[in-house]
């Protein structure tokens, strides 16, 4: 049998070739030794039970039925309902891109798989080519498929306001899958799935990551076929009719990342993150201080006035903001979320004289401007839609359900796109905008174009609008938002610079949904934000000093009126922001580590390295015991000498301890790197809704 090796710097992929069908997982693990192919395809070799065919059933990157397999399969789809059997065998080899064709099924599917060189991520797609004078329906093709070794899954649920919320399942039998409908990424089922070895963690365990980049409709799925074995397969989930292919057209999936870390979740997000600087990112941010934002949505909502608006900037940069965003509200009748939208010039009654004077006064407080826009929506009460009802994404004749009182604009009419690129483009050009959140508030659900499905083809022109914004204003920075935290994958993130993670500014929640949101995401991505004391989406109250560290360990900004809070409120506020600009470079180029506690109700992570690390310990629920253990910090060098400061020490009485230590209480100390990670750090006993903030920084005399 023959075969070849996908080689990354300390991660090696063996792949086997045989004559018929396509290549097969032979090894995936550490390189740096020796491994024979004629080993692997020795091993590779299993008995055959009874009761199945005589070849048994071989379980490939790209599974066909037509070949013995009787799980999922790879590729589905027909001819005039004549269903597609497929017997595919390869016709050549470039490098890791592997051409195989079917003359009888007038076929050719061709993977292109590589792993990249410094993170050892493997990046799968497939791209299906009809030769036959017959349409071929498409139905349904992986961008790839694995077989892992273990049974134990990390998925993610959530809902607005609760995103990425992990759930651990155990694959007995059978099938478990994570389908998404709503036309976007998502709420309750983001693209991404783990597998790894039972009761793996942040630490500790073998686990394999997949990330599908794309950010339509999808189907990921684990399922463990009768022999025991478990594929895990992820692609785009198409509508009944949605792909036709005429003869010499073709398809191509979703790109599909893979991660593999025998050092548990630390291990996948210390190959991920790297990898999304790179090459999701293209390195743009490399180098590029990420802005303290200020958001007008929780401060002001659609009550828009010059002079508030500015008094509201003023109080920004007095506690060190960057850059002003306004948001939703500011543009031709828009007074609630049902009237207004699609019609992207300033209001006449807010604005008379445009978006100049608040630009203006912003930048004379030396702040870059943004700006809030939802370009692929319009509400029915819009002259856009009084003008063009014909351009509401959707089957003529049909009333459908509205969301927020807006239907979605058919971005494939491309008399849709050159309208939206038309205003946009003239926003930008004609005021001094430096950034733009985009926003996306509605699932879709009568997604039909031309009488076709159209998810497929309405994501690809969404990408391809915001690509020709992008070339047209190279230097404007694009946040992706969708109701929150629904629109986040790696598709998107290629052509914008962050994801608002969450609606939800909850610090209490927000931790929990930042830790998850981590994993496959580094921190200078992570939009988040320091909201009111009163939280408006959980009626919770919370201390400024939670609300300002939680925001700090992402991109850091700003939503709530500051021209109310207190002095106290603005002087924490101020000295986080403080830190935060001291630290940035460190944290947003550096590692994102987990740490594991004994504690359920305590979130710990530790942002930065090699040297220098800020450790943020958040109480969100009430602690089991009296007292915490220590906090062990494994990323500690043993011969290294750390500087370690409380940053936020409390003044005056410790409501939960009887008494304190000097370290406590806000005194360094110099402590071993070793004993840092073995032995661990006595931190605050805290009530929950408190924080405690640790920085570790080398000691070099």
């Amino acid at each position: 049998m023959d075969g070849f090796w996908l080689t990354g710097s300390d991660d090696a992929l063996g792949l086997l070739t045989p004559a018929r069908g396509v290549a097969r997982l032979g090894s995936w693990g550490r390189s740096g030794f020796d491994q024979s192919l004629d080993e692997l395809a020795a091993l590779a070799a299993a008995p055959v039970p009874h009761g199945i065919l005589d070849d048994g059933e071989a379980m490939c990157w790209f599974p066909e039925a037509g070949q013995g397999f009787t799980g999922h399969p790879a590729l589905l789809g027909h001819r005039d309902g004549v269903e597609l059997i497929t017997q595919l065998e390869l016709v050549r080899r470039d490098g890791g891109t592997l051409t195989y064709a079917d003359a009888r099924a007038e076929i050719e599917v061709e993977l292109a798989l590589s792993i990249d060189a410094a993170t050892n991520v493997v990046t799968s797609r497939t791209t299906v080519r009809n030769l036959a004078a017959t349409p071929l329906m498409l139905d349904w093709c992986a961008a790839g498929a694995i077989e892992v070794p273990h049974a134990e899954l990390l998925l993610f649920d959530g809902r607005w306001v609760r995103e990425f919320t992990p759930v651990r399942q155990t694959l007995v039998t059978g099938i478990i899958a994570k389908e998404n409908r709503t036309g976007r990424t998502s709420h309750h089922a983001p693209p991404f799935l783990l597998a790894g070895e039972a009761g793996f963690g942040e630490a500790h365990g073998e686990v394999f990551a997949l990330h599908l980049a794309w950010s339509g409709n999808h189907r990921m799925f684990a399922e463990r076929l009768r022999d025991g074995r478990i594929q895990v397969q992820a692609g785009e989930l198409l509508a009944p009719g949605e792909i036709i292919l005429a003869q010499g057209e073709s398809y191509t999936s979703p790109a599909l990342y893979i991660a593999r870390s025998d050092a548990g979740l630390n291990g996948i997000s210390a190959r991920l993150h790297p990898f999304v600087r790179d090459q999701i990112l293209g390195g743009r941010l490399s180098g590029k201080a990420r802005k303290v934002h200020i958001n007008s949505w929780e401060a002001v909502y659609f009550a828009h006035d010059h002079a508030g608006l500015c008094a509201l900037a003023d109080a920004a940069a007095k506690v060190g903001a960057e850059r002003f965003v306004l948001d939703d509200g500011w543009f031709k009748g828009r007074n609630d979320d049902r009237a207004g939208l699609g019609d992207w010039v300033p209001d006449t009654v807010k604005y008379p004289q445009g978006l100049k004077p608040l630009i203006d006064h912003v930048h004379g407080l030396g702040m870059d401007f943004g700006l809030w826009v939802e370009p692929e929506m319009a509400n029915a009460d819009s002259d856009l839609l009084r003008a063009h009802p014909d351009w509401v994404l959707g089957a003529p004749g049909r009333t459908q359900p509205l969301g927020r009182g807006q239907y979605a604009l058919d971005l494939t009419r491309r008399e849709v796109t050159d309208h939206l690129f038309g205003v946009l483009d003239g926003l930008l050009r004609d005021n001094a905008i430096a950034y733009l959140k985009w926003d996306m508030n509605r699932d879709l659900v009568h997604a039909v174009s031309g009488g076709r499905g159209a998810v497929h083809r309405q994501t690809l022109a969404l990408y391809a609008l915001i690509d020709r914004l992008r070339s047209a204003h190279p230097h404007v920075e694009i946040e992706a938002c969708a109701s929150g935290g629904a629109r986040a994958d790696y598709g998107i993130l290629a052509r914008t610079d962050r994801i608002w993670t969450s609606d939800c500014n909850d610090p209490i929640e927000r931790q929990a949904i930042q830790r998850a949101f981590s994993i496959f995401f580094p921190p200078e991505v992570m939009g988040a934000h320091f909201g009111p004391a009163d939280c408006h989406t959980t009626a919770r109250r919370s201390s400024a000093a939670m609300r300002a560290w939680t925001a700090f360990s992402g991109h850091m900004g700003i939503e709530a009126d500051l021209r109310r809070c207190s002095e106290s409120e603005l002087a924490t506020l101020a000295g986080v922001i403080a830190h935060y600009k001291a630290w940035r470079d460190v944290l947003h180029g550096g590692a994102t580590l987990r740490l594991e506690t004994a504690d359920p109700g305590c979130v710990a992570v530790a942002l930065g390295g090699p040297r220098d690390w800020i450790v943020s310990v958040a109480q969100v629920a009430t602690a089991p015991h009296a007292a915490p253990l220590p906090l062990r910090l494994p990323m500690c060098a043993a011969g290294t000498r750390y500087r370690v400061e409380l940053l936020n020490p409390r003044a005056g009485r410790q409501r939960a301890m009887r008494s304190t230590t000097p370290f406590i209480r806000g005194e360094a100390i110099a402590v071993d790197g070793a004993l840092l990670a073995r032995r661990g750090l006595h931190l605050p006993i805290l009530h929950a809704g408190e924080i405690a903030v640790v920085q570790l920084t080398e000691v070099t005399s």
